[in-house]
């Protein structure tokens, strides 16, 4: 979208590894359930970065209600609803990318992060809002609350976990006292 020239030194490798993390693979099941939401009436893009970004940020195909708009803050304020909804449909917020991710193709990886993290709590919250084949994404815990009696409680208190650590085989042996020089030789 932006305009920009080819990129250099650190910012290259940064980028480089940034379009390592893009898997078109995900990029495949994320179209394939962007259009069973959408109720399957929808065209695919062709497979590929490029293609999936268009497509992503054009967004006026799926949803008639959205006005196209050529207008660059136009189409960028609509990502940001986007972000916004997610947020508030229960997305966390590090989960979500920033609007130049998608808009200026920055950082696809992190936009398919998002739209997983979306599938995620729509399967989670199963809500009715969720379509298409629930193996797509994994389902997030829940709560796993336990009751201890307070028998257990106390026993608990008596233990020294193995991740504090023991002093056994502590000793000052081969120490020199406090406040002698150093022997170098």
């Amino acid at each position: 979208m932006a305009n920009r020239g080819p990129s250099y030194g650190l910012s290259r490798e940064v980028q480089e590894k940034i379009e390592q993390k893009y898997d078109p693979e995900l990029e495949s099941r994320l179209v394939d359930w962007i259009v069973t939401q959408c109720g399957g009436n929808l065209e695919k893009p062709q497979p590929g970065k490029q293609n999936f970004q268009n497509w992503l940020v054009d967004g006026t195909e799926p949803i008639k209600k959205i006005p196209e708009t050529p207008v660059a803050f136009k189409q960028m304020e609509k990502i940001s609803q986007f972000l916004q909804a997610a947020e508030a449909y229960g997305v966390i917020t590090t989960d979500i990318f920033q609007t130049v991710d998608l808009w200026e193709g920055k950082d696809m990886a992190a936009v398919q992060r998002t739209l997983m993290a979306l599938g995620s709590v729509a399967l989670t919250k199963d809500d009715g809002h969720y379509r298409g084949n629930r193996d797509w994404f994994h389902r997030k815990s829940q709560g796993n609350r336990r009751e201890f009696s307070e028998e257990q409680l106390r026993q608990g208190q008596n233990l020294i976990g193995l991740q504090m650590g023991s002093n056994r085989g502590a000793s000052q042996a081969g120490m020199t006292g406090y406040g002698m020089h150093r022997q170098i030789m």
